[in-house]
């Protein structure tokens, strides 16, 4: 074991883990909202996954072909020798010693581990196997975090979630492996008996274990459509993949060409920057599921701090893969004011008892727009289809409340998960008030009082967990604009330039007269209740942090802060100063 005065203990949930001084492995403790909300994420689906299984065994056993007491017996013999692992085979693969391991005896080696996995890979199917065998027993869902670093998150996994069989964290980096053998012998015989690290390329391992994790956590530092590939081959036919996707500059359209040769999709500079590069991230997942008859649906879609996140399952369905097109969408954005329009890809019609897939009618929008007359900018393709599931949503909302000690974060995501509980589900994208207002130069109503003008012209509104300030709605564009109109004849504004988007907004006359009069619905529950739904950060230079191998220098001050920097700074001055004496010491004795 290392000198633990080489190292700090940083404890998060029920798992400790060791990190050293310096900055060998990557660690950010602002990722404990990411960590929480997979947690929260994972046990649902756990139970989710048990109910899903106890509802088709009637089905299964209805399908499966009677079998008479003769010709049973002789298999169920054959059986017996499997029927229970041996002792030194865990039912989730992990292979280990009786009494468990020491926190001083050495990790299986990666051959041994891989091997055994290997040789208890039967066990763990959950549903069905290759063949079309139905196996009765629900076994507990393997789970593979593909970039590990520490290990933290696997060893929350295993200590925190109740049902969870083997967890395999993997890294290509020979420090990070190290440090994830170290800190699963530190959290003992519960993380030993569950969690194993291999040193392997995340692509390749996950490539050679095709189907074979009921979840895939992906968190990479940076971007994740080189691992996407490989990922979607890896889950388990209804299994879970977790993607987070921090290159936010690229995603949000800081630089389009390169979020389209990474997602295959083009981004666009609109208020819903945030919600777009959640809609690319899950169009690109989906795409790469494609190619292997597979599609996902997801569950949950957040964006937090400084990344997007998102949790899909994964099927697979030739038949159902074919209406992809039919959630894909194309976004002109309009130039001039905040207007903009959804085109879809494809369209269905119903002939009998089949169904044409055809392409979708277009274009939605002409050259000019028709509300101020500039031209259009044209993003996407982009996920149209709903983000969320709201029972899901419910359902985690439910077990965090009722397991609110061990959730770290728990304001931050219970707050993060009522926000999204209260969001129109099949409304894609969202308005800004603010901006708005800024294109007419008039003052900004309410978010109470615009609300109401909405629900009262007969239509639904919403928040938004991404923006305080955005509003979702199944409105039209022409209805919004009519609501500004109205507003602003009570509240006039100043001449402007015959050329400005505003003036030619404000040119036309109402065709709808917008009622203001406070309507019940205007607050959502959480707001009535005053329920927190936007937190600030718990301390300064909350964000990403450098990435681990890297020096720090002074231009990480903004990630890191002053004190932080100048603590470095410091003990790298200190320990050149060591060194410098020792060498001076050393020159003295040999002259």
């Amino acid at each position: 074991m290392a000198d633990l005065s080489e190292f700090k203990i940083v404890k998060e949930g029920e798992a400790e883990i060791l990190m050293h001084k310096q900055n060998e492995v990557f660690y950010n403790k602002a990722q404990v909202n990411n960590r929480d909300m997979s947690i929260a994420v994972l046990r649902t689906f756990i139970s989710k996954r048990k109910e899903e299984h106890e509802a088709n065994l009637p089905k299964k056993a209805k399908r499966a072909p009677k079998v008479s007491e003769s010709d049973a017996s002789e298999p169920a013999k054959e059986d017996v020798p499997h029927a229970s692992p041996p002792e030194d085979c865990r039912d989730n693969g992990e292979c280990e010693d009786g009494n468990g391991m020491a926190l001083d005896e050495p990790c299986n080696t990666a051959e041994e581990q891989v091997k055994s996995s290997e040789e208890c890979n039967g066990e763990g199917e959950s549903m069905s196997n290759a063949d079309g065998k139905v196996q009765r027993e629900l076994k507990p869902p393997r789970v593979l975090e593909a970039l590990s670093a520490s290990g933290l998150r696997a060893l929350r996994y295993a200590r925190e979630v109740e049902g969870i069989g083997q967890v395999v964290a993997l890294d290509n980096d020979q420090a990070s492996v190290d440090a994830c053998r170290r800190n699963i012998k530190f959290n003992g015989s519960v993380a030993c008996s569950k969690v194993e690290s291999h040193l392997a390329d995340a692509r390749v391992y996950m490539l050679t274990h095709p189907k074979e994790f009921d979840v895939v956590d992906l968190d990479p530092y940076g971007s994740p459509s080189v691992f996407l590939d490989s990922a979607v081959q890896s889950v388990a036919d209804g299994g879970m993949l977790m993607c987070t996707a921090t290159d936010m500059a690229v995603l949000c359209g800081g630089n389009g060409e390169v979020c389209y040769s990474k997602y295959g999709s083009y981004p666009l500079r609109g208020k819903y920057c945030h919600e777009m590069a959640l809609r690319i991230l899950l169009a690109s997942i989906e795409s790469h599921a494609n190619r292997y008859k597979r599609y996902i649906v997801p569950v949950l879609s957040v964006q937090i701090d400084f990344y997007v996140r998102v949790f899909v399952r994964i099927y697979t369905s030739a038949s159902a893969m074919k209406n992809t097109p039919l959630k894909l969408s194309y976004v002109y954005q309009c130039t001039g004011c905040d207007s903009f329009h959804l085109q879809p890809i494809g369209r269905t019609i119903a002939k009998n008892n089949s169904v044409r897939y055809l392409p979708g009618y277009g274009p939605v929008v002409p050259q000019e727009c028709t509300y101020c007359g500039k031209k259009f900018n044209m993003g996407g393709p982009i996920w149209s289809a709903p983000i969320h599931d709201q029972e899901w949503v419910t359902s985690m909302l439910a077990d965090v409340k009722s397991m609110k000690s061990s959730y770290p974060a728990y304001d931050r995501i219970s707050a993060l998960l009522t926000t999204i509980s209260e969001e129109l589900p099949d409304v894609p994208l969202f308005l800004s008030l603010h901006n708005l207002c800024a294109t007419l130069k008039c003052t900004s109503p309410s978010a109470v009082i615009f609300r109401s003008a909405v629900i009262n012209a007969g239509y639904r509104i919403s928040g938004t967990h991404v923006n305080p300030l955005g509003l979702k709605s199944d409105a039209p564009m022409d209805v919004i604009w009519d609501i500004m109109r109205c507003w602003v004849k009570n509240h006039p504004v100043k001449a402007q330039p015959a050329d400005q988007a505003g003036t030619v907004i404000l040119a036309k006359e109402p065709v709808l007269q917008a009622n203001f009069a406070r309507a019940v619905a205007s607050l959502s529950k959480a707001q009535a209740k005053k329920v927190a739904r936007f937190l600030p950060n718990p301390e300064k230079h909350w964000g990403p942090k450098v990435r681990a191998g890297r020096q720090i220098t002074s231009k990480h001050v903004s990630l890191l802060g002053e004190a932080a920097i100048n603590g470095v700074l410091n003990q790298e001055d200190n320990e050149e100063s060591k060194t410098k004496k020792q060498k001076v010491e050393e020159n003295n004795i040999t002259t």
